[in-house]
């Protein structure tokens, strides 16, 4: 499987040959060029003007291409077409939404985002912030809780109460600077509703790569309603690993330092967002996340975080398929 290719600045993207040429706008120097074998999917972060020629090649290629807007905000995605095809999984994902499963599906999102908010909140507790204990306790509470309910919005109620306390937390390990009074996506009011928003969408455009490369069909979903968004298969699978991939991201790069108030964000009246050198401090730090590696217990083999997105698509399979218990992934397995 090939690379994940970012453009950041203003310039063409068109097809030369097999391959692709890059030109940045205001240069005279001779263009980039990308071997399309190398690449599986490309980020544009900026405004990068393409045309149908490209785009119809990118497809042949089936090549993801994510659109970000020059303020960071996702602005779309183009989806080749189809590849892998599954009417009876397509029939059996549909079925799947109308009945019980929904709801065991959708639970065991939860309460897999539970279990990883207290494995990346452990860390701290560990080192000596015992003020995380009462969420932590509160994680371990999730499935039970869950089992009461049977309806998807009083799941969805656990789910938000969940983030509220996860939220609540920041102010015992960030840096004063970083703390949140609340969650405001549009558009982010500070600098970490700017990095949790620009987090969230990178984490649920690489998931919606992965699931292409499954006979999943991105527009069912369980958790998120499918009517929210073309891809909310994506948004489904993507809730696990938002605790172990944007926010441990977020916690390293404050913490550290790596990521500034003062430097990497551009602040204005009623807005904040990441600037220029801060999305890409971000995107560094969260490609690395991304490729660290743990042993499968089952597969027994060293497997990438970004390769554990996709196997989530498959146990969601052989749940839909087989009745295998679908168990998202965990931090610690």
């Amino acid at each position: 499987m090939g690379k994940t290719k970012y453009i950041f600045s203003v310039g063409e993207l068109k097809r030369q040959d097999n391959s692709l040429c890059y030109r940045k706008e205001g240069t005279y120097a001779s263009p980039n060029h990308i071997p399309i074998e190398q690449i599986r999917e490309l980020y544009l972060m900026n405004e990068v003007s393409i045309n149908t020629k490209l785009l119809d090649y990118l497809s042949r290629m089936g090549i993801v291409v994510h659109f970000f807007n020059y303020y960071g905000h996702y602005s779309g995605t183009f989806y080749p077409k189809e590849y892998l095809i599954s009417g009876k999984l397509k029939i059996n994902q549909a079925i799947a939404y109308t009945d019980p499963r929904r709801y065991q599906i959708a639970k065991a999102i939860v309460n897999g985002i539970a279990i990883n908010m207290r494995e990346v909140l452990y860390h701290y507790y560990r080192h000596d912030k015992k003020m995380l204990k009462d969420f932590l306790d509160y994680c371990q509470s999730v499935e039970s809780l869950l089992e009461k309910q049977n309806h998807i919005k009083h799941i969805l109620r656990v789910e938000g109460s969940l983030w509220a306390r996860f939220y609540e937390t920041f102010k015992h390990f960030l840096k004063e600077d970083f703390i949140m009074s609340k969650r405001v996506k549009r558009p982010p009011d500070n600098p970490i509703n700017a990095l949790i928003s620009f987090g969230n969408s990178m984490l649920y455009t690489k998931t919606i790569t992965m699931i292409y490369h499954t006979h999943l069909d991105q527009s069912i979903s369980y958790l998120h309603e499918p009517s929210e968004s073309r891809f909310s298969l994506s948004l489904d699978l993507s809730e696990v690993f938002k605790p172990i991939i944007v926010y441990k991201t977020i916690f390293e790069l404050v913490n550290n330092k790596k990521i500034l108030l003062a430097k990497h964000f551009d602040k204005k009246l009623n807005y904040c967002l990441l600037n220029e050198q801060g999305k890409q401090i971000f995107i560094k730090a969260f490609e690395e996340r991304l490729a660290k590696t743990f042993k499968h217990p089952v597969l027994n083999r060293n497997v990438s975080l970004e390769t554990a997105i996709k196997l989530d698509g498959y146990k969601l399979i052989k749940y839909l398929m087989e009745d295998k218990p679908f168990e998202p992934f965990q931090l610690k397995v």
